[in-house]
């Protein structure tokens, strides 16, 4: 039992670095405040974050293949993965540790109470989407 117990601590650390040198590229405006929150739930969260502001992000999001009924204010790659919009980092974590047939994440729109859209105790219920390149959707997670 004390040998399984270290054998699932040691899971859990090794899991969690892996996350913390995880480096996350968002692409977002230069004038969105939230998702400058975003960025700093993710780094949070353990992940190293590089910001590459955009002016018109339209483009960004049609080259990584972000479908525009999917589309929010930022959008991140991380390890040939898109994430679209304010997905909680637990979520794309989960996401990364689980091998999978999907193009990325997504949180559609700007719900309050999703990471970054905080505003008093305003939240909406949200559902992250992973979506296929072949446009096809599954869902992944329900939030509040």
């Amino acid at each position: 039992m004390k040998n399984l117990k270290f054998a699932f601590i040691s899971f859990v650390l090794l899991s969690t670095s892996a996350f913390a040198s995880t480096e996350v590229v968002v692409y977002k405006s230069p004038y969105c405040g939230c998702c400058t929150e975003w960025v700093e739930h993710m780094e949070e969260n353990g992940f190293t974050v590089k910001i590459e502001d955009h002016e018109n992000m339209n483009p960004i999001k049609e080259r990584l293949g972000v479908d525009p009924s999917l589309a929010s204010c930022h959008t991140a790659v991380i390890n040939d993965y898109v994430f679209e919009g304010h997905i909680p980092a637990d979520d794309i974590k989960q996401f990364l540790a689980e091998p999978r047939d999907f193009k990325g994440l997504a949180v559609p729109g700007m719900p309050m109470g999703s990471p970054g859209m905080e505003y008093g105790d305003k939240k909406d219920r949200y559902q992250v989407v992973a979506f296929k390149e072949n446009g096809k959707l599954a869902l992944f997670n329900t939030h509040n």
